[in-house]
C-alpha cells in the first residue's frame, strides 16, 4: 500500500477551457486575468493525496462471473471490467483526492461569483486528472516491465457504483487520505477519483477511452453538444 501527498505547480488551463466550450479563440485580458486568479486559488487550496495498492487478480466462476482481487476482499463484477483487465495478472487499485479544502473553495466562490465558480470547478477537475496522471507515471516507474491499461473508474460501464465503499475500504482510503463515500455512493470530497489499472506481461491492445473514463464528462460542453474529443 502506497500513500503520498503531492503538490501541483501548474494547471492545464487550456484543457479546462476546452471542456467549457472554448475552441482556441483568443481570450481577452479580462478573461486571462480571471483564469490567472482562479488557477492561483485552486493551486493554493488543493492538497492532493493519493493511495494505491497492487494486487493479484484471478477470474472466478460465480453467478456474476466476477474478478477477485487477491488480498483485498473485493470482487469486481460486470463485463466492462472483465474486458478492461483481460490478459492482466495484476490490478492497481488507486484513489486520489484534492481534499475538502477544494470543496470549500468551490462553495465560497459560488456565493461570491458564479463565473469564477465555473472556472474554479473546471480547473479543480483538471487538477484531479493531473494528479491521476502523475500517479499513473509513478506506477509505471514502479513496474517498468509491465504493460499498463488506462485507469477505469468505479461506476464506469457496468461496474457497479455500489462497489465504491468496499473499494475505499480495501485501500483504507478514509483513514489514509480522508476519502469517503456518501449514501448516494458519491465521493466526498467531490474532487476525487477512484480507478483500477491493469498490469500485464504482454502488450495491451489500445482502445479509445471515451467519455465514460473522463473526469470532466458531467460538465463538458463538447459532450453536451453531442460531440467528443479524442481522449
Amino acid at each position: 500500500m502506497i500513500t503520498e501527498n503531492m503538490k501541483l505547480e501548474k494547471l492545464n488551463r487550456k484543457e479546462a477551457l476546452r471542456y467549457l466550450g472554448y475552441s482556441g479563440e483568443q481570450l481577452d485580458d479580462a478573461m486571462e486575468h480571471l483564469i490567472d486568479l482562479c488557477e492561483e486559488k485552486v493551486l493554493a487550496s488543493a492538497k492532493p493525496r493519493y493511495v494505491y495498492k497492487v494486487c493479484n487478480i484471478m477470474a472466478i466462476e460465480s453467478q456474476n462471473h466476477g474478478i477477485a482481487v487477491d488480498g483485498c476482499h473485493l470482487v469486481l463484477t460486470g463485463e466492462s471490467i472483465k474486458k478492461h483487465l483481460k490478459g492482466c495478472d495484476m490490478a492497481v487499485l488507486m484513489a486520489v483526492t484534492l481534499s475538502d479544502s477544494i470543496d470549500r473553495l468551490i462553495r465560497i466562490t459560488q456565493v461570491e461569483d458564479m463565473a469564477k465558480a465555473v472556472l474554479v470547478d473546471s480547473l479543480s477537475s483538471v487538477a484531479s486528472e493531473q494528479v491521476c496522471d502523475k500517479v499513473e507515471h509513478i506506477i509505471r516507474q514502479a513496474y517498468p516491465d509491465k504493460y499498463q491499461t488506462f485507469r477505469f473508474g468505479i461506476g464506469y460501464g457496468d461496474l457497479p457504483i455500489l462497489l465504491q465503499k468496499d473499494f475505499l475500504n480495501a485501500l483504507d482510503a478514509p483513514k489514509r487520505i480522508g476519502l469517503n463515500v456518501n449514501a448516494s455512493y458519491m465521493l466526498t470530497p467531490t474532487k476525487s477519483v477512484t480507478a483500477i489499472i491493469g498490469l500485464s506481461d504482454n502488450p495491451i491492445e489500445k482502445t479509445a477511452r471515451g467519455c465514460q473514463t473522463c473526469n470532466m464528462r458531467e460538465q463538458c460542453n463538447i459532450r453536451q453538444k453531442g460531440g467528443h474529443c479524442n481522449g
